[in-house]
């Protein structure tokens, strides 16, 4: 913990990590939240599901794009822009009764537009810090992350059940503005500027490094997202166990990140922190039993923000500077796909086989993600004695003689 406080001591670093997770924690509330509004509005969870669909559809097209584009027009003007097209999407859905194709279009205008915060703020950390930071700042950021997803669903819940649902989107809109304002009018935001890219758009997603930390990715909230579905179908949407047993999944994730964030990264880095996330995700198959599930889920949390700091290490050590934005971008967008992969392939199963089901497919996409690290462990670059900064942008020199 030394290490951290001596990290957080670094000037702009804690200002930083502190805007970024406010101005992304309604990226845990908004799903969620536009769940129950649309719920309540339609009287129909099929209605809801849609609208949600079209939002991650939106999420998952401007990851990339949104991201690039920052090196083109510049941090605040990008995310600006998103952040007020974002906050008035989400505030019609609150505000306006309509139609379920008018909501579907609003939620997907409100995913495209989502800011890229988590693209701009991982661009930014190797300027901030030196070379032995860096592995160390990863792993905080990927640890710190926990907090959305621990703290964001309990708070919409309670709003929109206790205040209302329409009340519970427009604390979202609040919280993404005064969040993102926060970090657009951050000192450290102004002061990195992204080069131009000179490769076409998705020319960096033909790096194997950025393709294995998109798969993996995808893999690895893959099956963060079963086991949501499983823990809920096994509980009950009501049920006081479901939120516990996910919370110490999260503070599992917490710790491990906390505990091995100083831990140099080498090739095998990866396979050994899948293999302790699907090692608990097989362990779930055994019981369903609360405290089983507990124990199970907090040994696989271990593993999960230590193999996200992997990924953003390997993903900013491999691209040049110019290209960091967008290559954090597709690994964002695999993440979603993850997601949305992982609660159908759940749902499927819970429906057909009930709720050992979703721990069952949990597990595989966790021993998916090994295999990969595994086989293609070649691919990953030895951080062990090279700090993970980008490539540095270099341009002939013209020399007049």
């Amino acid at each position: 913990m030394a290490g951290y406080r001596d990290l957080l001591r670094t000037p702009g670093v804690g200002r930083i990590i502190a805007a970024q997770l406010t101005a992304r924690f309604p990226n845990g509330m908004t799903s969620l939240g536009i769940l129950l509004h649309i719920e309540f509005v339609t009287g129909s969870y099929g209605a809801a599901g849609l609208v949600l669909a079209a939002t991650s559809v939106g999420q998952a097209i401007a990851g990339p794009v949104t991201s690039r584009w920052m090196g083109l027009w510049g941090m605040r003007k990008v995310i600006t822009l998103t952040m007020f097209v974002c906050a008035a999407a989400i505030a019609a859905i609150a505000l306006i009764t309509m139609e379920l194709p008018g909501y579907m279009a609003l939620g997907f205008i409100a995913g495209l537009s989502t800011p890229p915060i988590q693209s701009a703020a991982r661009t930014i950390y190797p300027k901030l810090v030196n070379s032995r930071q860096l592995t160390p700042l990863y792993s905080l950021d990927a640890s710190l992350q926990e907090i959305i997803w621990i703290l964001a669903p309990v708070v919409i819940t309670l709003v929109a059940t206790q205040v209302g649902t329409w009340e519970s989107l427009i604390l979202i809109v609040v919280i993404l503005i005064g969040g993102g304002a926060w970090f657009v009018l951050s000192p450290e935001v102004g002061r990195v500027r992204i080069p131009r890219s000179k490769r076409r758009f998705g020319k960096v997603l033909a790096r194997p490094t950025v393709l294995l930390a998109t798969v993996i990715g995808l893999l690895l909230i893959g099956a963060c997202s079963a086991v949501e579905a499983g823990v809920v179908a096994t509980f009950g949407h009501g049920g006081l166990e479901a939120g516990l047993v996910l919370a110490i999944f999260s503070v599992g994730s917490l710790a491990g990140g906390l505990s091995f964030g100083h831990i140099p990264m080498g090739p095998w880095a990866m396979a050994r922190r899948m293999a302790i996330v699907a090692v608990g995700l097989a362990l779930t198959m055994i019981s369903l039993d609360v405290w089983w599930l507990s124990g199970t889920l907090f040994l696989a949390g271990i593993g999960i923000a230590p193999a996200l700091a992997v990924l953003f290490a390997i993903t900013s050590a491999s691209v040049k500077f110019s290209d960091t934005a967008e290559a954090y971008g597709w690994v964002g967008t695999g993440q979603l796909i993850g997601a949305a992969a992982g609660s159908a392939v759940a749902g499927f199963l819970i429906d057909g086989v009930g709720p050992q089901g979703a721990y069952i497919a949990a597990a595989v996409f966790g021993v998916a993600g090994v295999i990969v690290s595994v086989v293609f462990v070649r691919g990953f670059p030895d951080l062990r004695h090279r700090d993970p900064s980008p490539i540095p942008d270099t341009e002939p020199t013209h020399i007049i003689t």
